[in-house]
């Protein structure tokens, strides 16, 4: 490889129809400033889970006198591994936010939301990030949201955490193919059909014979895995295709409960590694997911041992199967034995978010993991789903250790602080140059 040979961040690999953007290669860091750049590029991402967690769910186990997180309960073991990469945050509440409409709809706004009108009281923290920071990337931002379940999948405000101002929601994407295209697809083409990575396999051969052994492994891996998506969802669309073509073979495809037409848990990995390309791709660096809308009356029947929708459960006081939460055809033992139910969804959603933190962790970018440079927002808009509370909301930050942010411990005093502090704060290490946001005029020390 030449000595003076440099490559910008932002190249791709082109072919017809294809634009594949790239990983951190060492050649583009071959100068102080380009390294400079890549030392600064961080990452932010927020996801969004519905219904709240039991009370006592989201606590440590185990806490050292400093808040240092010495084990997890047992709710949250999924992210055992990543114990030192975590910040869970304690007594943080969204003043102005409650229930599944309006803590859905100001969740990144900090705003109000009255339910007379659509204003969630601003732009959302996600949209200011991507206004400042969208210019670098091929992309502003991504809005990702799994498809809708139940009866209040038409409802705006439970289905919408980006807002582009207070009464403009960003659309959301729901279908893993369409947000791959958008990040690997220059348009349409007459070779839609063909894999990407054909398309581009040429410009890549070339780059590769002038790149070092290091940067060709780089490469490899990072084709590999856009090759891997693109099977997972061709694989996905043969299915359903096939299941249509074929009398008898829906019904035989799925649990005969009422749940999910496809694999969910394949769906939402499959998503999941939509924010890991963008963000290994550098295609956006701020991204919002919704792991399902608010209020969601999913069913989670293909979970060991639970029955019944996850709003229903959220309301694990009841067991009757007759309140209004109820379909009207599951009911409970008893409260124990629903409140088993309700937190083994939340671990279930937990276990998501373990591997997109698994995934980012595997990936290195200037010797370090993607998760050093990402900062990873998880958590609801309610504590306890049964009381409706907007008060020590279910929230934790993994990653981030590039931004200066020391993990692996639990943050907060009984005061309460706001969620609009934790906003500001990650914004301002994005490097975006506020010093305020919502009401909050004091940024939450990460330190």
């Amino acid at each position: 490889m030449p000595s003076n040979w440099f490559l910008p961040r932002r190249t791709v690999l082109r072919g017809a129809g294809a634009a594949v953007g790239l990983p951190l290669l060492d050649v583009m860091t071959a100068s102080s400033q380009a390294a400079d750049t890549a030392k600064s590029t961080r990452r932010l991402a927020y996801l969004y889970i519905p219904n709240g967690v039991a009370d006592g769910a989201w606590h440590p186990e185990e806490t050292a006198a400093d808040g240092t997180i010495r084990k997890l309960n047992r709710w949250m073991a999924p992210l055992a591994t990543h114990t030192k990469n975590i910040t869970v945050f304690q007594n943080m509440w969204t003043p102005r936010g409650n229930g599944h409409i309006a803590g859905t709809a100001t969740w990144l706004t900090g705003g109000g939301f009255d339910g007379n009108r659509l204003d969630a009281g601003g732009m959302s923290v996600d949209q200011i990030a991507a206004k400042h920071l969208g210019g670098q990337t091929l992309l502003p931002s991504l809005e990702l949201s799994v498809r809708g379940e139940g009866i209040f999948t038409s409802s705006l405000p439970r289905n919408t955490l980006s807002w582009v101002d207070s009464t403009t929601p960003a659309p959301r994407d729901i279908e893993p193919r369409a947000v791959f295209d958008r990040m690997f697809r220059a348009g349409q083409s007459s070779v839609a059909n063909r894999s990407v990575i054909d398309l581009v396999l040429e410009d890549a051969r070339g780059l590769k014979r002038r790149a070092s052994d290091a940067d060709q492994k780089k490469i490899d891996e990072y084709l590999d895995s856009i090759r891997a998506i693109e099977r997972r969802i061709e694989f996905a669309e043969k299915q359903r295709s096939r299941a249509g073509a074929t009398p008898g073979l829906q019904e035989a495809l799925v649990r005969p409960e009422p749940g999910i037409p496809e694999d969910h848990g394949a769906y939402m990995q499959t998503m999941m590694e939509m924010i890991v390309l963008a963000f290994w791709a550098d295609a956006t660096r701020v991204c919002t997911f919704m792991m399902d809308h608010g209020q969601s009356n999913r069913y989670f029947n293909f979970v060991d041992g639970v029955k019944g929708t996850w709003h229903a459960l959220s309301h694990w006081k009841d067991i009757s199967g007759r309140t209004e939460d109820d379909d009207g055809k599951t009911s409970w033992s008893s409260r124990d034995e629903k409140r088993e139910m309700y937190n083994r969804v939340t671990e279930w959603h937990t276990a998501q978010v373990a591997y997109l933190l698994s995934r980012l962790t595997e990936i290195k970018e200037s010797g370090r993991p993607l998760l050093d440079a990402s900062m990873i927002v998880y958590g609801s808009s309610l504590s306890d789903g049964h009381e409706h509370s907007a008060e020590n909301l279910p929230l934790l930050l993994a990653g981030g250790a590039a931004a200066e942010i020391r993990s692996g411990r639990v943050r907060g005093s009984r005061r309460r602080s706001s969620m609009s502090d934790l906003h500001l704060a990650l914004l301002q290490r994005l490097g975006v140059p506020v010093e305020r946001f919502a009401e909050s005029d004091s940024a939450l020390t990460l330190t």
